[in-house]
């Protein structure tokens, strides 16, 4: 679809509170600033979303386009070619400009996105980010003083080098003129709440029943992080002690203390996580830690003794042989690896 460059006028089609003070009535137009080896699903989710709001409307409503830093097409992480509308010096007026990129946020090009991304956030525009864009975003100063999210996968690698950023654990985050998700599907559940704030829900329950979307999830609903998976129609009380471990990896905490939390004793604990994890409570507390560990090397430049500490082993070199027991390769080789 082509993008048209036009003024919007105000909103008079929502019959609820809107997301933004974007007005409506005359059309949205979106662009998606990609790199080499972006998510295809999570542009995908998202384009899509807006494609299938404008079936059930009957007209055009929402527009998009695609922009990378030279106009050149770009190469998705599952190896598809995507043919670009703009490069970021000729990209004309759109509503949010959205990032997408891939695991890695170093590629050709760089300096002209972020000082593009600058230019965009000094005009007082709106900027998103699906999954990992969010690193990009915060590189380019434009997520200070906002509240973001981002996968839960490199949250722990965002939070290390951007201290002073609100990063969440949730699905999507909407902060005045800043948009972001953890991309995947929570790429359509933002998408779904900016159609429910142009139009209301009946369309975005449409929108949802075509995807066979079962539940629209809001900005307060927590992402599926990694433990979390294993837990899935588990114990309450398994649940409230994995997410105290995952709280608190840098200063494990005692036997005694989690079990404490949820009202057990020490051998209860020990039965619960063996009948319904197949494993003792040390041992997958020690996996989260190690996991922790293993982000932390992959995204971010922190020294291997940093990484130690910040999942709490006071030894390097326990920490060293705990690392190749559990992923077979010790923390240095796990450093020298690109993904």
């Amino acid at each position: 679809m082509s993008l048209k460059a036009t003024a919007l006028p105000n909103p008079s089609v929502s019959q609820e509170r809107p997301v933004t003070n974007d007005p409506v009535q005359g059309g949205r137009q979106f662009a998606f600033l990609l790199v080499d080896k972006f998510s295809m699903f999570s542009l995908a989710a998202a384009i899509d979303t807006f494609r299938s709001a404008n079936r059930l409307l009957g007209r055009d409503f929402y527009g998009w386009t695609t922009v990378s830093a030279d106009g050149d097409p770009v190469m998705a992480s599952n190896g598809l070619p995507l043919k670009i509308d703009y490069s970021v010096a000729d990209l004309p007026p759109v509503d949010i400009l959205f990032v997408s990129v891939g695991l890695t946020t170093e590629f050709p090009g760089k300096s002209k996105v972020l000082a593009a991304l600058r230019s965009w956030g000094r005009r007082g525009n709106a900027l998103g980010a699906l999954s990992v864009g969010s690193y990009l975003l915060a590189e380019a100063g434009q997520l200070d003083g906002y509240r973001c999210t981002i996968h839960w996968e490199n949250r722990a690698g965002f939070v290390e080098r951007f201290p002073d950023i609100n990063c969440t654990g949730n699905v999507f985050e909407i902060d005045r003129k800043r948009y972001t998700c953890a991309g995947g599907t929570t790429s359509i559940d933002l998408m779904l709440e900016i159609v429910r704030g142009d139009f209301g829900s009946n369309l975005a329950n449409g929108v949802a029943n075509q995807f066979q979307h079962e539940r629209i999830r809001s900005a307060g609903d927590r992402q599926r992080v990694g433990p979390e998976r294993d837990l899935t129609g588990k114990s309450e009380k398994l649940r409230r002690i994995v997410e105290l471990m995952a709280d608190h990896l840098d200063e494990p905490l005692s036997a005694v203390q989690l079990a404490k939390s949820a009202g057990l004793s020490v051998r209860q604990v020990e039965r619960l996580f063996l009948r319904h994890l197949n494993v003792t409570p040390g041992r997958y507390y020690m996996r989260l830690r190690l996991e922790r560990a293993r982000e932390l090397l992959r995204q971010t430049n922190m020294p291997i003794l940093d990484v130690a500490i910040a999942t709490g082993f006071t030894s390097h070199s326990y920490f060293a042989q705990s690392y190749r027991l559990q992923f077979g390769r010790p923390p240095s080789e796990e450093r020298r690896t690109t993904y």
